[in-house]
């Protein structure tokens, strides 16, 4: 058994070459061999998103505060509030992110394969995330 402690983990700032916008990331678990699965809560300031990206499992979004946009790619921009469960499947390029004028926070579950959960891509611009 492990148990983390809250707050045990520090935050840290999402990294520019994936992020736009203020992003915090507050790292939640990591397993242990034979596991994969990893946790992260998230949190968006108001415009902020992740650059496109894919996850080699898929990924599972918990939305735990306010309201946010994804989209896949072809597809159209979603809203999404407090409570949705957002799935991504395995290599489906997506984004996420807060809605224009309101923060939104999130739990993002995703496991490695090959030793990665995700491989980024290109940001989304400023015309692609006003829709």
């Amino acid at each position: 058994m492990k148990i983390t402690r809250a707050g045990q983990n520090p935050s840290k700032p999402g990294p520019e070459e994936y992020f736009t916008g203020t992003v915090r990331l507050d790292p939640l678990f990591q397993a242990e061999e034979p596991g994969r699965a990893t946790g992260t809560h998230v949190t968006f300031e108001p415009r902020a998103r992740t650059a496109w990206h894919t996850h080699p499992a898929g990924q599972t979004l918990i939305v735990t505060f306010g309201r946010g946009r994804v989209q896949r790619e072809g597809g159209p921009i979603e809203e999404i509030s407090e409570g949705d469960i957002v799935w991504f499947p395995a290599e489906e390029k997506h984004w996420h992110g807060a809605a224009p004028d309101t923060a939104m926070s999130h739990i993002a579950i995703q496991e490695s394969i090959d030793g990665s959960p995700v491989t980024w891509m290109e940001k989304v611009s400023d015309d692609d995330y006003e829709g």
